[in-house]
């Protein structure tokens, strides 16, 4: 084997090795991606649900006041 197919050889084995190392680089950063993703979606539905409450809340909130100026209102009748 000649020198310069020995440093073929070589940049060939180096040339391989980096890409093995940028294929799994890669894959981390799609993982992550993917996993970031999911973490925004879990999050969308949350807030979603917390919507649902807040609008139950707010719909039990306006019939408590609604019977509260019902009820006054039949009282001051009844003076």
């Amino acid at each position: 084997m000649t020198e310069q197919e020995k440093i073929n050889t070589e940049i060939q084995m180096k040339l391989a090795m980096q890409d093995a190392k940028f294929n799994v680089f890669m894959q981390e950063m799609r993982d992550r991606d993917n996993q970031r993703a999911e973490d925004i979606r879990e999050i969308r539905q949350d807030i979603k649900d917390m919507g649902k409450h807040v609008r139950n809340l707010s719909l039990t909130a306006m019939g408590a006041i609604a019977t509260m100026v019902v009820t006054v209102i039949i009282s001051l009748l009844k003076s």
